[in-house]
């Protein structure tokens, strides 16, 4: 999904930015919710939507895992720069986040390079080069990746290790196959094992417009005790910027569930802290259903809704008025108020309460043939936010169906200024 160049500075607070380099293979934490949870909430979006979906959340959502300055191989423990933060409130986003990296720490006692010969020692007959890796000490969560060859091709592997609430709505997440109205993929299947463990095996594609055929295989699996094994595979050598080297990646669907479920990672597991239950966190949103409210505010304008979806705080419905599909939807979020990111609504215009308005009417940024995306993001001056979207086709992966969206930019004004999305 090219998203990564739309992000800018509400995503770079969440995380570092995507590498082509081998820890991007990985990131169960942040590249996991970024690449699946992500774009089921809001992949045709776009990168001030999407990052919504990813800043407010912590454990396996928060940043810091892929690649880029700091990743290194063997243990993991290269040095990261970055200058001394100021004082925050407890509640800022900043304090979320070193909360967040505090909870994906351990003790250490698990080193890179043990991850990386368990690692070798799960994959079948072949050879592992560009081993990378951290250890539990490393404050970014614990990862091994390399390029994996059986003889038949090389590919890109890796596996990284987390721990979160296993009944909470992050498990859930992680464990949901996408909505395929805004992702394609081949297959995907999402069991209970024997022992309580839950598994989510996904068949898909690097890029959802498939402009470059790279397949991305991956076997997400959660215990009962919040051990959260994620690991993800490609028919080449990267995931971006590397030419195809094989038709699938090197392990089948059996042997990357396998190198998954695998009790070898236990160890580094355990050595994380628990997480805390997510009923002891306060809600990142107080919203109501962002769909139903959607369909309910949209009702007024008379256009007949022919497919809808989301969760929670993101909803979509998909429009037909006889004249083409459009796709609307919405990204609803609290708590955005802190300087850093309002310095992100320069321009925008201003109403009197002091609620920011901004208004973009660009290109689709997903490949789609003649694709417009309209959208309209209002802040407000207690941090509340609100993103409404509207594309000239059902799915921004797919061809414009009609010259302009179905509603108009001062009707998606309107809908994000209501004060429905909250209840």
């Amino acid at each position: 999904m090219p998203f990564e160049d739309e992000l800018g500075e509400a995503l770079r607070r969440t995380g570092e930015g995507f590498t082509p380099d081998r820890p991007a293979l990985v990131d169960g934490g942040e590249r996991r919710g970024r690449r699946l949870v992500a774009r089921r909430r809001a992949s045709v979006v776009g990168g001030s939507v999407l990052a919504l979906a990813v800043i407010g959340t912590a454990g396996a959502y928060t940043g810091g895992l892929i690649g880029g300055s700091g990743s290194g191989s063997g243990s993991g423990s290269g040095p990261v720069n970055v200058a001394a933060p100021p004082a925050v409130p407890s509640d800022s986003p900043a304090q979320r986040r070193e909360d967040a990296a505090k909870a994906r720490t351990g003790t250490g006692a698990v080193t890179g390079q043990q991850l990386i010969d368990v690692l070798k020692q799960l994959l079948p007959a072949g050879q592992l080069t560009e081993p990378q890796a951290r250890g539990t000490g490393d404050e970014r969560g614990p990862m091994v990746s390399g390029v994996f060859d059986d003889g038949k091709g090389k590919g890109g592997i890796g596996v990284s290790l987390s721990r979160l609430d296993p009944g909470g709505a992050m498990a859930a997440d992680m464990l949901k196959c996408p909505d395929k109205n805004q992702l394609d993929y081949d297959s995907c299947t999402s069991d209970t094992l024997p022992d309580g463990s839950r598994l989510m095996l996904f068949q898909g594609y690097e890029y959802p417009d498939r402009r470059v055929d790279t397949k991305n295989w991956r076997a997400t699996v959660v215990t009962p005790e919040g051990f959260m094994v994620d690991t993800q595979e490609f028919n080449a050598a990267a995931e971006k910027g590397k030419p195809i080297s094989r038709p699938t990646p090197p392990l089948t669907m059996a042997q990357l569930k396998a190198l998954a479920v695998s009790p070898l990672w236990h160890p580094a597991l355990e050595d994380l802290p628990a997480a805390k239950p997510e009923s002891a966190r306060p809600p990142a949103n107080s919203t109501v259903s962002a769909t139903d409210t959607l369909v309910a505010l949209t009702r007024k304008y008379g256009v007949p809704v022919a497919d809808k979806g989301g969760d929670g705080e993101y909803g979509y419905l998909v429009l037909d008025d006889g004249k083409g599909r459009s796709m609307v939807q919405v990204n609803v979020q609290t708590r955005m108020g802190d300087p850093d990111f309002r310095a992100t609504f320069a321009g925008a215009s201003a109403l009197p309460d002091g609620t920011l308005v901004k208004t973009e009417d660009k290109p689709g940024e997903k490949g789609g043939k003649g694709v417009v995306w309209w959208s309209v993001d209002v802040l407000r001056p207690d941090g509340r936010r609100v993103v409404v979207s509207a594309f000239n086709t059902g799915s921004q992966n797919k061809p414009a169906t009609r010259d302009k969206p179905a509603l108009t930019l001062q009707q998606l004004k309107e809908l994000a200024l209501d004060p429905k999305w909250f209840g």
